[in-house]
């Protein structure tokens, strides 16, 4: 985990109605080097339209670096990577997918991240992935979902994470090294009062920074920790984190889906459910529209905003990153956010309304359960995690 560093400026943007337009503004004044990942880059309005502001910042002479994840990029590589490697962009896929419904340890370990950084000096961290905020047959509220833009000191370990996975994915797809020296240095000149750091999670020397940061931060709280998490399904350490800090007086809220475009994982987080509701946990499942937001804030002071959900996937298997925040002004900000889309878009549940829920519906969460644990093990984690 990077340290927390000083001096930053860091604006929350919700959805794609913030976060798109202030990325477009972004690349659109782009002059020497773009680094550009995600995890999902659709062929839709969206995806097309920020691809073409990348394409023209290549025409203009900026070196933009693409890279994006072979399994949530498949529509990107048949459909507009061709035209922007034409234009001059260089483009990358971490671990293309070639068998769809093969089921390896590999196959999870995905490119999950969802970071940009412009010209050294700006950059964006969170988990809005390029596809259209509105699903095609979905519901009318957008999709809902975090990201912030940073400038200051900040930038430089975000630059150098981006710079070490490109130059990683470069020598495994050429099989030679290549130098890949960086044309605009990270700007960490003081231009702000938010103290901040950068977490990544891989396989290698960051395995559990992101899950320890939450776990220190729950042991920490003394007041409420309130989560909001697309996909949740917390391991033993994280779940007895949550009950004790119920115990000693915290107020615990979990905002988790109530719509959901992953049946499979929204069936085994319920089965979690008589746990933390048996305990004192609140729960409330989000409705108005598809919820896919990766936060957190614990007594108004510290916050998280990033791409990794509190699942075994993203916190034992792909590639993550989330910056956490330690300001009141920001993060007051954010729990106002989450408050409101509590109470005008989400229900809370309570022990009688699962007990009230059809047997066969109980039956399929747990069902649903054992599949996820399953597919864990495929992936080579054991009871131990």
């Amino acid at each position: 985990m990077s340290a927390f560093v000083g001096g930053n400026a860091i604006t929350l943007l919700e959805n794609g109605a913030d976060y798109f337009p202030a990325l477009l503004q972004a690349i659109d004044t782009a002059e020497r080097e773009i680094y550009f990942e995600t995890y999902i880059f659709e062929n839709d309005a969206t995806g097309r339209r920020i691809a073409s502001a990348l394409a023209h910042a290549a025409r203009r002479g900026v070196a933009v670096r693409v890279l994006v994840d072979g399994f949530g990029g498949r529509s990107f590589v048949r459909a507009l990577m061709p035209g922007l490697v034409t234009d001059g962009v260089t483009v990358m896929i971490y671990r293309r997918e070639l068998r769809i419904f093969a089921l390896r340890r590999h196959r999870l370990r995905r490119l999950h991240r969802k970071l940009v950084v412009v010209d050294g000096g700006v950059a964006f961290v969170g988990g809005i992935n390029i596809v259209d905020d509105l699903t095609r047959g979905g519901p009318e509220h957008p999709r809902y979902d975090y990201s912030v833009r940073i400038e200051g000191p900040l930038l430089e370990p975000v630059l150098d994470s981006m710079h070490r996975l490109w130059r990683l994915v470069a020598w495994a797809s050429l099989r030679r090294r290549q130098p890949q020296p960086l044309l605009a240095p990270p700007r960490v000149d003081v231009v702000g009062a938010v103290r901040a750091a950068f977490l990544t999670r891989d396989n290698l020397r960051h395995r559990r920074d992101i899950e320890d940061a939450y776990l220190d931060a729950i042991l920490r709280a003394r007041r409420e920790v309130v989560i909001a998490c697309a996909y949740f399904f917390p391991g033993r350490r994280f779940r007895q984190a949550l009950v004790d800090a119920a115990e000693r007086g915290v107020e615990v809220i979990l905002l988790l889906q109530g719509l959901s475009d992953h049946p499979m994982q929204f069936y085994a987080t319920r089965a979690l459910y008589p746990f933390f509701l048996d305990r004192g946990i609140r729960l409330f499942e989000y409705h108005q529209s598809y919820l896919h937001a990766k936060v957190a804030v614990i007594d108004a002071r510290w916050a998280t905003v990033g791409s990794s959900n509190i699942d075994p996937f993203s916190l034992l298997l792909a590639r993550e990153a989330n910056v956490v925040i330690e300001d009141v002004e920001f993060s007051s900000r954010l729990r106002s956010s989450l408050e409101l889309a509590r109470s005008v878009g989400a229900y809370e549940l309570r022990q009688e309304d699962w007990r009230r829920l059809p047997r066969l519906r109980r039956a399929a969460s747990w069902f649903a359960y054992q599949l996820v644990r399953l597919a864990i093990g495929v992936a080579g984690y054991g009871r131990k995690h």
